[in-house]
């Protein structure tokens, strides 16, 4: 985590939780966007930015967290970024599908705190590998 600025783009529906999480990822040093569906988030991506790392709920508005995941890969959008599942679903097929689609990580908001999450997003960007 040491010396490491990300770019981070997170999508989440909940404006609570955006919130907070821009705020400790913000006080780690790190650059935050924020998407509150998948629409926003493909815009953002599709008009040049270019996440480090994006941290994607299930549960979304428009498109569920998976499909989005799974059109992101089919158009090769943001092919440098570690996806990160960042849900209080837990399903074991939710979890096996996010694995399928190539997610670095993926994390049940409900078994951490907040600073918790952070530090294990920086621990799975860290070690990622394509």
């Amino acid at each position: 985590m040491e010396g490491n600025k990300y770019k981070i783009l997170i999508i989440d529906d909940d404006a609570f939780i955006l919130n907070l999480y821009v705020a400790k990822f913000v006080k780690a040093g790190q650059e935050v966007e924020t998407a509150r569906s998948a629409a926003e988030a493909f815009s953002k991506i599709k008009n040049g930015y270019a996440p480090d790392i994006v941290l994607v709920d299930i549960v979304l508005p428009d498109q569920n967290g998976l499909e989005f995941l799974n059109t992101i890969r089919a158009e090769k959008l943001a092919p440098d970024a570690v996806f990160i599942m960042v849900t209080n679903q837990n399903s074991d097929n939710e979890i096996m599908r996010a694995k399928e689609l190539g997610v670095g990580g993926y994390i049940i908001k409900a078994n951490l705190i907040p600073s918790e999450v952070v530090t294990k997003v920086f621990e799975v960007a860290h070690n990622y590998k394509k």
